[in-house]
């Protein structure tokens, strides 16, 4: 096994896409020392235990949690919630990692992190890139679009079938998608190689597909019909809300396909947007498609096949 440790944030895994969880049984099973940074001490920190992780509890926000634990630590993979924190949590991590002299960190951030973006969440990502390129920690930025997850999340039995409310418009509107493994793969070959990686950022595109494509996929998959609701933005952030989604996590997926049914296909030709081939260079196989997402989550959906 490596002596060298790596410590990996959110390793108990969230809801959505869960990569530092992915991330973490990745990097075990391929026989690194892995510190596995988590909120609480639970049964997920049991068992990453159990799979040879040393479990860490602390939280991010906090610099008297997270100096300690990048102490000895040469590689670290950052990711936070979609919730209130983000920019503390970026501000401590990376003034402990440049403290401590972490060469790599591999951070989640978004598609099109901009001042000027469209959403809270992108602007704040942008921030998050800056205090990580300044702080000198090596810093890499996977800027991953909308995971399949969100997409799997918000589809719920209905009325003959499932059903798929958004706020898109017709079901013309075109999503840029990837799915959080592929996120979780491309940062586990970072994080895994021999040498320290140059610096940088790589886009994380899966598909481009409509909400028609999308309700197709998923009957062709899955096996059940699935019916797409369209609905004012602010009634889904409503909805969002009453089922208990943070008002973060709200109000940033209220922007975000704001944003994505205002962009109009023109849009997707900005360089911001295009398919790129990080995924397949960097983990040599192919990107996961959302046909293939909805056939390998089959038992969310009832396992129709």
């Amino acid at each position: 096994m490596s002596n060298e440790t790596i410590l990996v944030a959110g390793a108990a895994g969230g809801v959505q896409g869960a990569t530092g969880n992915l991330v973490t049984r990745a990097l075990l099973a391929q026989g690194k020392e892995v510190r596995a940074f988590v909120r609480q001490d639970d049964d997920r920190a049991a068992r990453l235990r159990k799979e040879g992780a040393e479990a860490y509890v602390g939280d991010l926000r906090e610099i008297k949690h997270v100096q300690p634990a990048l102490h000895g630590v040469r590689r670290a993979f950052f990711t936070y919630p979609v919730q209130d924190g983000l920019l503390d949590a970026t501000a401590v991590f990376a003034s402990a990692a440049a403290y401590e002299g972490v060469e790599q960190v591999v951070e989640v951030s978004q598609l099109a992190p901009d001042p000027q973006a469209g959403t809270p969440r992108l602007r704040q990502h942008w921030v998050s890139e800056q205090v990580l390129d300044h702080a000198g920690v090596g810093a890499i930025h996977l800027r991953a679009t909308a995971f399949y997850e969100n997409i799997r999340a918000l589809i719920h039995p209905g009325e003959n079938g499932y059903q798929l409310i958004l706020p898109l418009g017709d079901d013309s509107t075109v999503l840029p998608l990837v799915s959080g493994g592929d996120v979780a793969r491309v940062a586990n070959e970072v994080l895994a190689q021999k040498e320290i990686q140059p610096a940088g950022f790589h886009r994380l595109i899966g598909e481009f597909v409509s909400v028609k494509q999308i309700t197709e996929v998923f009957e062709r998959a899955v096996g059940h019909p699935l019916h797409y609701v369209d609905v004012p933005s602010e009634t889904w952030r409503q909805i969002m809300l009453d089922h208990g989604l943070n008002p973060h996590a709200a109000a940033h997926l209220t922007s975000l396909w704001q944003l994505f049914r205002e962009a109009g296909a023109a849009n997707w030709q900005d360089e911001a947007y295009e398919h790129t081939d990080a995924i397949e260079r960097l983990t040599g196989q192919r990107r996961q498609t959302i046909e293939e997402f909805f056939q390998a989550n089959l038992d969310t959906f009832g396992g129709a096949r």
